[in-house]
């Protein structure tokens, strides 16, 4: 009889059969992965794995994008993919492919996965080859694309809106701000902080009292006296959709609506006398916040700004005839 503190040891026959028994719950919305480890795509979730000493894996050494697609229209992809090839420039990873090739690939495990409305989450990594922070032991950067099923938030928060509260993480450094890294500790604890808060988010503050970002999402306010206020992107990451949304806005000054649009550097009080405040981000889109540090904003309800906000970018979304659009 087996001793039951003993540790297994298996074989390459055993150790697949256990990836592919390998279930729960998370897996039944993986699509489709590629991978440039193994040269391919793939559909079975238990066989998505990546190579535990690729520098992504132990150092966080990679960039990445979240991209989406709805109704077979993937939405920003050049966008995002010029700000990959920023951030991949600033931490000196030189991919081996053709943005062309890229966007290739991407759409193509897109209609692997079989869905018309998902998440892509595309990461450039430093590549496998030893463990320790030395990025030249790598044999080469990686490119692993995964396609999984769009989960939206509840339809109650675009109605009723969101709580948010003030991070005790410090907001990031100006260099690291920029940079989609996957060293995304600070932002896995920000997120920890709004659940064990019991509030929706918490959004940084710098030393100098001005608001930065939430852990995955812009924030931005409606100011007192009407403008369209975003926090600089000097600390903050310029996200596709509150980029796009600063665009899709211009209309609204010459109707009276906006007094103006730009970055700002604005402090925790300017929320608090905001008509309005908003989170923007690609899986959202837009969601108004009515509570902000347990202080109501504005009057407390979705404002007439953020509505005409969220229809704007879900028109934008919808479009035949847009820059913004990638058919499948």
């Amino acid at each position: 009889m087996a001793d039951q503190n003993s540790v297994e040891h298996l074989n390459s026959d055993e150790a697949f059969a256990r990836l592919r028994s390998r279930s729960f719950a998370h897996a039944a919305g993986y699509k489709a992965m590629y991978s440039s480890w193994i040269g391919g795509i793939i559909t079975d979730p238990s066989l998505m794995i990546v190579p535990v000493d690729d520098h992504i894996v132990h150092r966080g050494d990679g960039v990445f994008e979240a991209i989406k697609f709805v109704s077979r229209k993937v939405y920003g992809l050049d966008r995002h993919l010029e700000r990959l090839q920023r951030s991949m420039a600033q931490v000196a990873l030189k991919p081996h492919w053709r943005v062309q090739r890229l966007k290739e690939i991407v759409l193509e495990t897109c209609r692997a996965s079989g869905i018309d409305d998902g998440l892509i989450r595309l990461y450039c990594s430093r590549g496998p080859g030893g463990f320790t922070t030395n990025p030249y032991e790598s044999i080469g950067d990686q490119l692993y694309i995964i396609v999984t099923a769009l989960k939206n938030p509840p339809e109650e928060k675009y109605e009723k809106g969101l709580t948010v509260r003030i991070s005790k993480l410090p907001a990031k450094e100006a260099f690291w701000a920029n940079i989609k890294s996957c060293n995304y500790l600070p932002n896995v604890m920000m997120k920890k902080e709004s659940v064990d808060w019991g509030v929706d988010f918490t959004v940084s503050v710098d030393e100098s009292g001005f608001v930065a970002e939430s852990s995955t999402e812009n924030c931005a306010i409606i100011s007192a006296d009407g403008e369209f206020l975003v926090p600089s992107f000097s600390r903050t990451l310029r996200g596709v959709t509150i980029a796009r949304m600063m665009e899709l806005a211009q209309p609204m000054i010459a109707r009276g609506v906006l007094k103006g649009i730009r970055e700002a550097h604005y402090s925790v009080d300017e929320i608090y006398s905001a008509k309005e405040m908003m989170m923007l981000g690609t899986t959202m889109d837009v969601l108004p916040v009515v509570r902000f540090e347990n202080k109501l904003i504005g009057t407390g309800s979705p404002g007439p700004v953020y509505r005409e906000f969220l229809k704007l970018i879900r028109e934008d979304l919808s479009s035949d005839r847009n820059e913004m659009i990638t058919r499948l």
